[in-house]
């Protein structure tokens, strides 16, 4: 597995279909053969980066998910 944002394989994994880079800080969620990124913000709560990547980029089988 390596994150679509840095490429890093310090990869974690907080539930079934939720992991968290701890290169770059961002959460990803598999659904439907897709990576859903987002930012945690301070107060907790997740923005999607999703508009910055290619659809192609997100592809789960691309990244080793």
């Amino acid at each position: 597995m390596k994150c679509p944002n840095c490429a890093s394989k310090n990869i974690g994994k907080l539930s079934a279909k939720d992991y968290y880079c701890w290169n770059c800080f961002i959460e990803l969620s598999l659904e439907d053969g897709r990576l859903l990124l987002s930012q945690v913000e301070e107060d907790g709560s997740l923005t999607t980066l999703d508009d910055l990547f290619d659809v192609s980029e997100r592809e789960a089988k691309a990244n080793g998910f």
